[in-house]
């Protein structure tokens, strides 16, 4: 493991294989090893593969701010630049996967390739039940949520265990946060490959929404393929928004994007 100090954080990170390099980030009260027993090594078996815990998760120390995705953005950005890496790809799940949309956004020279792994670009894009349950998240579940293994991972991996509250707290805080991308999407340069489950927490309607935007499902792409959008959409069946990075599925599409030719 190492750590680049950036934007006032220790930001921890591992690297793993060789080769063009991935930037792999978790979602919301995870980690960067949350890829290590299924995606980790498909992608690590012919690329250089960077896993980051983000601001307050994993083995970063939290600092006093939110958990904005634009401040988590410029995190990685900072990271890139550290590594002295001119490009890489970028690959997030849920919360890792709003904060690479907004470094795609933010500092899209950084970004050759993008994958969203289950994430909207506004917030009422998941299911109403979904932005309720976000509503009502409190900070009061930090107790409760002791016995979950999310918790045995973080008191495993944290520079402070006695921060867990507060990392409750600042999700709860972020979730309730509304957001509406829509203009932002057309900046993005990196091709772009779109990752559901088809039992997602994103609604059906907003991922083919996603979609258009980024220029797919417009029209036929013609029996030679002439007309075929630069940008891909997968959905991984059997899954739900809580489990579609431990698909079986994910890693070889993800890799067979990342190796396509230009």
């Amino acid at each position: 493991m190492s750590y680049a100090d950036v934007n006032g954080l220790s930001l921890r990170y591992e690297e793993h294989g060789s080769g063009e390099p991935l930037v792999l980030l978790h979602g919301g009260i995870g980690a960067g090893e949350m890829f290590g027993d299924s995606l980790l090594p498909a992608l690590a078996a012919g690329r250089r593969v960077i896993t980051v815990d983000l601001q307050g998760h994993g083995g970063t120390a939290d600092i006093d701010r939110p958990l904005g995705p634009d401040l988590m953005a410029d995190d990685i950005a900072a990271l890139v630049r550290h590594l002295g890496l001119a490009q890489i790809d970028l690959m997030g799940y849920s919360l890792g996967g709003m904060v690479a949309l907004r470094t795609a956004i933010r500092h899209p020279a950084l970004v050759r390739r993008l994958v969203l792994v289950s994430v909207g670009f506004r917030r009422d894009g998941s299911h109403p039940e979904v932005v309720a349950a976000m509503d009502e998240m409190t900070p009061a579940v930090a107790e409760p949520m002791r016995q979950s293994p999310l918790y045995a991972q973080y008191a495993r991996l944290a520079p402070r265990v006695e921060d867990w509250p507060v990392l409750i707290g600042k999700i709860s805080e972020a979730l309730k946060v509304d957001y509406d991308w829509t203009e932002d999407i057309g900046r993005i340069t990196a091709q772009t490959l779109l990752v559901f489950a088809d039992a997602d927490s994103i609604r059906p309607a907003h991922i083919v929404e996603f979609f258009a935007l980024l220029g797919g499902g417009l029209r036929d792409a013609g029996w030679d393929s002439s007309a075929r959008p630069d940008n891909q959409l997968a959905i991984l069946p059997g899954r739900t928004h809580y489990d579609v990075f431990l698909a079986p599925g994910l890693g070889p599409a993800v890799a067979q994007f990342l190796d396509a030719p230009r």
